[in-house]
């Protein structure tokens, strides 16, 4: 039988609706895959896991939210022998779970998974760390890692918006930036930042209708935006139009960016919806595509060139 070995996050929102894990063992046996799972106790812990793994492992399972994938991809970065991947989404957004097709059943995901089709996908990276669908920097985006755990495992996705209202201030801090994009050089003054390679940030979906993992290629979308007012009307827009089309946003679509802020941010970058603390003033972002992931086969060919 293939070894697989699942990297659980018992911290995860829907862990409490797990009530024992022989289902998962019985279901990869299923498969052709005996299991070994191995449970996560603090941050850190699923990318040292993944680096120490026997190089004989055919599938490591990410089981919990983006910031664990987030974790599981690092490890295999850091490995000589890069191991193949899977997320089985059970944290609280789940916006890599859902742009990859999944449903609310854990159960079922993983047979979507078991029965899915390797692909690879393009990583990115913010310096030398990766992220798997977000870097983002800006107002309210600490709402990703600062929203108490005890908020979101008895609330969900509402207890970002509860948060987020003890945080709303009238005016939003901007920043003076000079960056290099397609071998162009600008300046500009802008409040959001977001590098994105998804069709999914913050639960909000089709924000861009044309992402591909395999393209080579990542989102850019810088926000001028100044005040509580202007901000809320261009979270409105992007839940109606193309982003693209969005006169308060600036966007690309590249792979390679470079950023240097003249302003110090005053808070820090989030990755994958967790937080990303850098003494930097100077960003580079570029796209690894040596990842292997095990995917549903629902989206691909939304998703993948290759698959059209």
């Amino acid at each position: 039988m293939k070894k697989s070995v699942i990297i659980m996050n018992p911290a995860s929102g829907k862990q409490k609706k797990i009530e024992n894990y022989k289902d998962f063992y019985d279901i990869l046996r299923k498969h052709g895959y005996e299991a070994e799972m191995k449970f996560t106790k603090k941050k850190g812990d699923a990318i040292e896991i993944v680096k120490n793994l026997e190089d004989n492992i055919d599938l490591v399972i990410s089981a919990g939210g983006d910031g664990t994938l987030n974790e599981v991809v690092t490890g295999n970065m850091q490995r000589k022998k890069k191991l193949t991947l899977a997320n089985l989404p059970m944290g609280t957004t789940n916006d890599v779970g859902n742009m990859y097709g999944f449903t609310k059943n854990t159960y079922k995901n993983l047979e979507l998974l078991l029965n899915g089709k390797e692909k690879n996908i393009d990583v990115c990276y913010i310096n030398d760390s990766p992220f798997v669908y977000v870097a983002c920097l800006g107002d309210y985006i600490d709402l990703a890692y600062n929203t108490p755990r005890s908020l979101k495992k008895k609330y969900g996705k509402i207890a970002y918006i509860l948060y987020g209202i003890k945080q709303l201030r009238n005016k939003i801090h901007t920043y003076n930036i000079k960056y290099t994009v397609n071998k162009k050089e600008y300046v500009g003054r802008y409040s959001f930042f977001f590098i994105t390679n998804s069709s999914r940030v913050a639960g909000v979906d089709d924000i861009y209708y044309d992402v591909k993992l395999d393209d080579n290629q990542f989102e850019v979308a810088f926000a001028n935006v100044k005040t509580k007012k202007e901000m809320l009307k261009m979270l409105f827009l992007i839940n109606t139009m193309d982003v693209k089309d969005i006169p308060e946003i600036t966007y690309y679509q590249t792979n390679q960016l470079e950023i240097e802020f003249l302003d110090s941010p005053k808070s820090s970058w989030c990755l994958d919806g967790e937080e990303y603390r850098s003494p930097h003033l100077k960003f580079s972002f570029r796209i690894d595509r040596s990842t292997k992931m095990l995917m549903p086969r629902e989206n691909l060919k939304k998703l993948f060139q290759e698959e059209k």
